[in-house]
């Protein structure tokens, strides 16, 4: 089952890397960008939440990490957008250390509240710090990405459609090298049995701290991303509507399986913009999303992954 999904994997990134040579339109485009950077935070954060078992409900935060930093480094210092993407990451994975100090050792509800608060205290800084962070307004017109004389601003989102693919890309093979490694086995123990896992010599503290920072690089890096690409970084990247969009996207997709996520991402990005252009269904389209969340998780605890494993794995013969 796991080379198939491989060989489906690697399919469909043939597939969507032909993409923008059938699809000229610049919004449609847009939207696959979008997809792929929701996409690249969602299977991170099912690399904590569905992998590792961690009710982490502050993933949010270090994708807003990763948008301040770029949007801050490249007014404030006017540092290059090449450079201030990945240190999204940087900042990112060392916020992920610092939650993980007092996370490590906890259980239960008292890591969803520890973690949630840290998501809501970095929105409150952002907010109060009007001078740096633009406050309520956020940071507009940030810089574009150019190489040389090319630019990506005039290209019809065409080279930026393919650094998004090359991100997610990178990010689920990476998840994918981690899941098979002796890490991830550790991982899979500490979430199925942590009693086991402890006994067999598994630091429950040292693999939350890791599992964390791991899963904020490439979530900062998609954060400075999405800040340099739509060049604005607001305050809203750490609201409800966008956490509760990308965990459906995981719980969807199905926890812990790494390729799910990614494929909820893209039905569920343009699901969402579809109905956001249908009268009535503006503001029910989460709504939506809740009860499809609902149903999936009803008939495929597993997510839809699950699902489509079953429809594609032939049955043996009687």
């Amino acid at each position: 089952m796991t080379r198939n999904r491989s060989l489906f994997a690697l399919a469909a990134l043939f597939i969507l890397a032909l993409v923008p040579a059938i699809v000229t339109d610049s919004y449609t485009r847009h939207i696959f960008i979008i997809a792929f950077i929701y996409g690249t935070v969602a299977v991170n954060w099912d690399l904590s939440l569905g992998l590792a078992g961690l009710f982490n409900f502050g993933h949010l935060a270090f994708f807003g990490i990763g948008v301040y930093t770029a949007a801050i480094l490249t007014t404030s210092l006017d540092l290059s957008p090449w450079l201030a993407i990945p240190l999204g990451g940087v900042t990112a994975a060392l916020a992920a250390l610092l939650i993980a100090l007092p996370v490590a050792r906890l259980q239960g509800i008292y890591v969803v509240l520890v973690t949630f608060a840290f998501g809501q205290l970095c929105m409150q800084v952002v907010l109060s710090q009007g001078d740096l962070t633009g406050g309520a307004e956020g940071l507009v017109r940030l810089p574009y990405l150019r190489l040389g004389d090319y630019s990506f601003i005039r290209d019809f989102r065409f080279g930026y459609y393919y650094i998004a693919l090359g991100l997610l890309t990178v990010s689920v093979a990476s998840l994918m090298l981690l899941a098979r490694s002796p890490f991830g086995k550790s991982l899979r123990a500490l979430r199925d049995n942590p009693d086991y896992a402890t006994a067999r010599g598994i630091s429950v503290a040292r693999q939350r701290v890791l599992v964390l920072c791991a899963s904020a690089v490439f979530t900062g890096i998609a954060g400075g991303f999405y800040a340099i690409y739509l060049r604005v970084a607001s305050p809203e990247v750490f609201g409800f509507s966008v956490a509760t969009l990308i965990l459906s996207m995981v719980l969807i997709g199905g926890a812990g399986s790494i390729l799910g996520p990614v494929f909820a991402a893209l039905g569920l990005t343009f699901a969402t913009e579809a109905m956001a252009g249908i009268r009535g269904l503006e503001e029910a389209r989460f709504l939506v999303v809740a009860v499809a969340m609902i149903l999936v998780l009803r008939i495929a605890p597993a997510g839809a992954i699950d699902i489509f494993a079953r429809l594609f794995t032939p049955r043996p013969k009687s």
